[in-house]
């Protein structure tokens, strides 16, 4: 017999098991009108949803952002033209402390520590600034006071004479004199010796303020320096550490160089004055030498000041120290002080010169100042930096 028909089993179909975590189902907007409340702010922002980014094409938008940079640029001129007589007195200081640092390493060589080294060398430059100003004013207080008490014997020997009394009668001299003593003139020259005086009173300032900001940045130079190391990229820092060290010895050498110049000068002066038997030779020989460290017009002030002394000593001795200082100026500007620079900075003849002009007509005592290290340290870029660049292209 066949066997009776059975349905065919229903196929069990597996229903996917859902993951622990389920997919975020994105809710619908809400409609304007169901929103309210807190829902409303957090969903459209408490003030309202950010519109769109301003055109930066817009004509608008350029003049003013353009406007705001120029008031910005001309805000930022008048506070450096306004600082700018304390920021060349930081500019002194800093490289004062640069040309003084390699002293201070020097003691610190022999085991001092930075502290002690550089009260040391501190100490030494304020102790000749003293004896500077020691040598100078005993002879300027002493010459004023005989000046003053020869005027009446000036002016009675001026009264006997037949000449200058011929002289005050044809050209009414007294007269005049009365007539120019008026208050107007009493008031002018009271203002000038005002003047005077607040320009002695502004030089002291800025000798201390320049002592002061030496001491400080000798002390933490080592920081000073770290910390611009520290803004170079580290890919480069060793090479910018390694050229730039060599530019501050650099600078260290040629303040040897330029107080060894100006000692040389001061010796010089001081045996000229010994063999024409002038007052007050070592205070002339300080005067020149503090003088002749200021490039270019120093030497030419230290000259002026001992001429005057020998022409008030005698006419002879007068135009002796006028023919030695102007042979002595030719020698050192052109001989010396190039051959100085040229062993100490290693820096040509030329160059130290050329350098030396451009600093004066450019910028000044202080462009003089550092026209030589400047130079340099150029050379040392270029012979290190450009010229390798411009080798391997």
């Amino acid at each position: 017999m066949r066997p009776a028909w059975k349905p065919p089993a229903p196929t069990l179909v597996e229903e996917p098991v859902a993951n622990d975590e389920e997919l975020p189902v994105e809710a619908p907007e809400p409609d304007d009108d169901t929103l309210d409340g807190p829902a409303e702010d957090h969903l459209r922002g408490r003030f309202g949803r950010p519109g769109p980014p301003l055109d930066r094409r817009n004509p608008f938008l350029l003049g003013l952002l353009g406007g705001l940079g120029i008031i910005l640029a001309y805000a930022i001129f008048l506070g450096l033209r306004n600082a700018g007589s304390i920021l060349v007195l930081i500019f002194i200081a800093l490289f004062l402390a640069i040309g003084l640092n390699p002293a201070v390493v020097r003691l610190r060589s022999w085991g001092l520590p930075r502290g002690l080294a550089v009260a040391i060398v501190a100490l030494a430059v304020v102790g000749l600034l003293a004896g500077g100003i020691i040598a100078l004013v005993p002879p300027l207080i002493s010459q004023t006071t005989e000046l003053i008490q020869n005027v009446p014997g000036y002016i009675r020997s001026l009264q006997r004479s037949e000449t200058v009394n011929e002289l005050v009668q044809r050209y009414d001299i007294v007269n005049r004199v009365s007539s120019a003593l008026n208050a107007g003139t009493v008031g002018n020259a009271v203002g000038g010796v005002v003047g005077v005086g607040r320009m002695l009173a502004g030089t002291v300032f800025n000798l201390l303020a320049v002592l002061v900001l030496t001491i400080y940045f000798m002390a933490s130079f080592d920081r000073i320096r770290e910390t611009g190391y520290s803004l170079v990229p580290a890919s480069r820092r060793v090479r910018v550490r390694l050229l730039t060290d060599e530019i501050l010895t650099k600078v260290g050498a040629y303040m040897v160089g330029a107080i060894s110049i100006a000692v040389l000068a001061g010796a010089s002066t001081w045996l000229l004055a010994v063999i024409l038997g002038l007052a007050y030779p070592f205070a002339l020989a300080v005067v020149v030498a503090v003088t002749d460290l200021i490039p270019q017009i120093g030497a030419t002030l230290g000259a002026i000041v001992v001429s005057l002394v020998g022409f008030a000593s005698s006419l002879t001795d007068g135009i002796v120290c006028a023919i030695f200082f102007v042979l002595y100026q030719q020698i050192e500007n052109y001989l010396i002080y190039p051959n100085v620079m040229r062993r100490s900075v290693k820096v040509s003849d030329v160059a130290a010169v050329v350098a030396a002009l451009l600093g004066v007509a450019l910028f000044g005592v202080i462009g003089a100042l550092v026209a030589i290290p400047m130079v340099a340290a150029v050379q040392l870029i270029m012979r290190e930096v450009i010229v390798p660049s411009q080798e391997a292209r």
